[in-house]
């Protein structure tokens, strides 16, 4: 099984190099990847003590950024290595500060394996949530380097729980010690007899816990609220702003909206704004403008949305009419926002549990849209408790990094 393994990885890489030619995401998953080692030997030297992170993408990297954080305290001689699969990862967070070295992750081969572990030779290794990459686990087994999994999360759909997943299975021996979300995962892989396992939580509580000890306030958010009413739209895919548009468009309500869209490519930018009938400004268009005069805000940058949640007084996270579904709740949910969210949100656990608690609301068409919209916006104190629940549940769902530090210590 093994052989066919690396049969199959070796003929991937063929095909990727002819889909990166047609295709602009392969294009960095391929190109990415050729100067890695390059990279590693300009960085790390033979003498340097390392710590190795690996996240598939850019979810797996925020799990894992309180634990990198927490290890540069407890490690500061070693060096930090960040490694991602996707190019929606690297492409991000290439430039991030608690990393000293991010690169791409070469693709699984033993070759590649036994190469990138001799150049990083890490005292440590962590891998964020998913990704299990055998000839890397194995190289990783041989060292014998103290191997760990944080946010993990396992069900029974998963290979290694088929009759015909054993060298998945096998591939789990590699790992010292899993830190796992809930119950449910540990039950799983005590029944394939692992007793290594603690139920630490997810680490996405405590980095959205610390937010809140940062200063968020951003100016031109604060001029355009204009201590109005302000729905902001996280994430937003063009299935949730179809109804959200018609809404806007039509309500009645003096509502501040900010839309910050999940894809801001400038056509679909400007076919968002051209379809709000509503005085709309862009975030790259503010300058010199009055924006208290503004209905509608549309953020087309990264990396503010989690600051402008702190104005929200009513949230809508985007992506519940796709697939995977429903982005990051925890975000405005650690700000005591009440949430507004699509149907396909089941694959996320925060997000269930939102939903049963009453923080957070579902909707599946236009009419319920409407309904749900109405309703918090006429009615402060339903605005107020769903907040509550939701900042409540953020707190009462900290402390996975404390749990994993703790036994990571007492090695």
């Amino acid at each position: 099984m093994f052989f066919l393994y690396n049969v199959l990885v070796i003929f991937a890489s063929f095909c990727l190099r002819i889909l990166a030619i047609f295709n602009s995401k392969m294009r960095l998953f391929v190109a990415g990847r050729r100067t890695v080692f390059d990279t590693l030997a300009s960085k790390i030297n033979a003498e340097d003590k390392t710590i190795w992170f690996h996240a598939a993408s850019l979810g797996e990297y925020e799990q894992g950024l309180p634990v990198m954080e927490k290890m540069k305290l407890l490690y500061p001689n070693h060096k930090v290595v960040l490694t991602f699969f996707s190019p929606s990862g690297y492409e991000v967070r290439k430039n991030n500060t608690v990393a000293d070295v991010t690169v791409y992750l070469p693709l699984d081969t033993k070759r590649n394996a036994v190469q990138f572990i001799e150049m990083v030779h890490p005292e440590m290794v962590f891998f964020i949530k998913y990704e299990y990459w055998p000839n890397y686990l194995e190289a990783l087994k041989k060292a014998s380097i103290k191997t760990f999994l944080i946010s993990g999360i396992f069900r029974k759909e998963q290979l290694f729980f088929k009759w015909y997943g054993g060298f998945y299975r096998k591939a789990l021996a590699s790992f010292d010690h899993f830190f796992v979300q809930n119950s449910t995962s540990k039950e799983l892989l005590l029944q394939l007899g692992k007793s290594n396992v603690t139920v630490s939580g997810d680490t996405r509580f405590d980095r959205v816990a610390a937010i809140l000890e940062k200063d968020n306030r951003l100016d031109f958010i604060t001029e355009f609220k204009n201590g109005q009413l302000t729905i902001v739209v996280g994430s937003s895919w063009p299935k949730d702003e179809s109804l959200l548009v018609a809404y806007i468009n039509a309500t009645s309500h003096n509502i501040k909206w900010i839309i910050a869209p999940h894809n801001i490519k400038a056509e679909q930018i400007q076919e968002l704004q051209k379809s709000i009938t509503k005085k709309a400004v862009l975030f790259s268009e503010k300058e010199g403008k009055n924006l208290a005069e503004y209905n509608v805000f549309i953020i087309d940058t990264i990396g503010i949305l989690t600051k402008i949640y702190s104005e929200a007084d009513i949230a809508f996270v985007g992506g519940g009419f796709g697939n995977p579904g429903v982005h990051n709740l925890l975000e405005p949910a650690t700000f005591g926002v009440p949430i507004v969210i699509g149907p396909n949100y089941s694959h996320f656990a925060e997000a269930t549990a939102l939903v049963d608690l009453g923080g957070c609301s579902v909707i599946s068409n236009a009419k319920e849209l409407e309904e749900t919209l109405d309703n918090l916006c006429q009615n402060k104190e339903e605005r107020w408790e769903k907040g509550h629940i939701c900042s409540t549940f953020v707190k009462m769902n900290c402390g996975a990094i404390d749990i994993i530090t703790k036994h990571i210590s007492a090695l």
